[in-house]
């Protein structure tokens, strides 16, 4: 989506709402904010992973528990009836945010891996079969691809992964081979945690719709970074969890054309889910209830709303140009050197850059760059077989968001630097 009329983000406000970007690093880790006699400041740049969390949804979350804390859908008193109408109104915010204006669409899970599990034991177990095939790609979380191996084992079916380009892209010809009149699901993220890149999550599922197949779309790097709308991509599925949106832990929302949840079974049972229980059998409550049993995240749920309220409020397509700005200035930063190997596509990459400094291991650089202050995710994010394609044990992986700023990424490439001598 073009951002090139979003206005500029006012940087310096939006950090006064994150008390934790004034923390300085080092001394008792324990001790909550800034550490007596620490000098090194905190440079986040680890949002891929999670992302931190304003005043306001603290607030707001704190609200709940101070005003109305009670359980949803069981009780006639007060309470109970303030926080249901918080809690069912969370799932109206959430579905308009993705574009979504039906609340039976929208289910509350613990995050997107959740999301993918409850899919492939509900829509997998009842109705893959042997002989099938679900198709994928090998830049696929393994929330994703672990998710889809595990349920073909299952039933008899087979995996196939559509293979990426040298520049980190999608090979959507070898995408197009792969997917046939047997394929019942295309599952694709729609950004890549490793690579930055961008899907055609709406050319992906088309194809998958050409062959009367489903379509599941990752969303987790998406959502939290950009104007996502599900009827657009026309996505059969799509999930994205709230910590990485500026919202809590132990939330995420799962998209389902309602149709298509109407004809799943539960994927857990008990309190909350249930129409009517008797001794001879049980029937189900309506959407998206039926798959929300026991006692839900409910200040989850009342975070989430406000952390949705603030991205809007400065706007999605502002929020998306400020990314993709400061990962064009960190890879031009990072390319500059000759022994740096960046991963992805250089250009019309969401707003991360993962890469390997020559001779230093990922986990050592990142141990050097967490002296300076420099918060980032070494490892393989994840995405183990996509480092094997790579032929790369691990990679540094920095994340940008909305509070992060040029100076920060100054920061890491002052780090980097010091490793480089150090390794030198």
């Amino acid at each position: 989506m073009a951002t090139h009329d979003a206005p500029a983000l006012d940087v310096d406000a939006i950090r006064e709402d994150f008390p934790i970007l004034e923390r300085k690093i080092g001394g008792d880790v324990t001790t909550p904010g800034p550490d007596e006699g620490d000098d090194t400041p905190l440079y986040y740049l680890d949002n891929a992973a999670t992302s931190h969390t304003p005043k306001q949804v603290v607030e707001a979350m704190t609200e709940y528990y101070y005003q109305y804390n009670s359980n949803v859908h069981r009780g006639i008193h007060s309470l109970s009836q303030e926080a249901s109408v918080a809690y069912e109104e969370a799932h109206d915010r959430a579905g308009e945010f993705i574009g979504t204006d039906k609340r039976e669409e929208v289910v509350f899970t613990k995050n997107t891996t959740e999301a993918f599990n409850l899919i492939a034991y509900t829509w997998g177990l009842s109705q893959l079969e042997a002989g099938q095939n679900i198709v994928t790609t090998q830049m696929e979380h393994h929330a994703s691809l672990v998710s889809w191996q595990q349920l073909c084992e299952k039933q008899g079916a087979e995996v196939r992964y559509v293979e990426i380009d040298d520049d980190g892209r999608l090979d959507m010809e070898d995408l197009r081979a792969n997917v046939d009149d047997d394929t019942a699901m295309v599952s694709a993220v729609h950004v890549s945690n490793t690579l930055g890149t961008v899907n055609p999550v709406s050319e992906i599922t088309d194809i998958a719709h050409e062959h009367g197949a489903l379509s599941f779309i990752d969303g987790a790097q998406a959502v939290p970074t950009r104007p996502v709308d599900v009827k657009a991509i026309d996505a059969d599925f799509y999930a994205f969890s709230g910590h990485k949106m500026l919202g809590p832990t132990g939330i995420g929302v799962l998209y389902g054309k309602e149709h298509l949840l109407e004809e799943l079974p539960p994927f857990l049972v008990g309190g909350s889910m249930i129409r009517r229980v008797k001794f001879e059998g049980t029937t189900w409550e309506d959407l998206p209830w039926k798959f929300e049993a026991g006692t839900p995240p409910i200040a989850e749920a009342v975070g989430l709303t406000a952390a949705i309220d603030y991205l809007e409020d400065i706007g999605m397509e502002a929020v998306q140009r400020h990314e993709e700005k400061l990962a064009a200035y960190a890879y031009d930063r990072l390319s500059a050197f000759e022994d740096i190997e960046i991963y992805g596509p250089k250009t019309d990459r969401g707003g991360l850059v993962s890469f390997n400094l020559g001779g230093v291991h990922a986990h050592d650089l990142s141990s050097i760059l967490d002296d300076h202050g420099v918060a980032v995710r070494a490892g393989d994010h994840c995405t183990q077989p996509l480092h094997d394609i790579l032929d790369i044990p691990a990679s540094t992986r920095a994340s940008f968001y909305l509070y992060n700023t040029e100076a920060e990424i100054d920061e890491l490439i002052d780090g980097v630097d010091t490793a480089r001598k150090l390794f030198a």
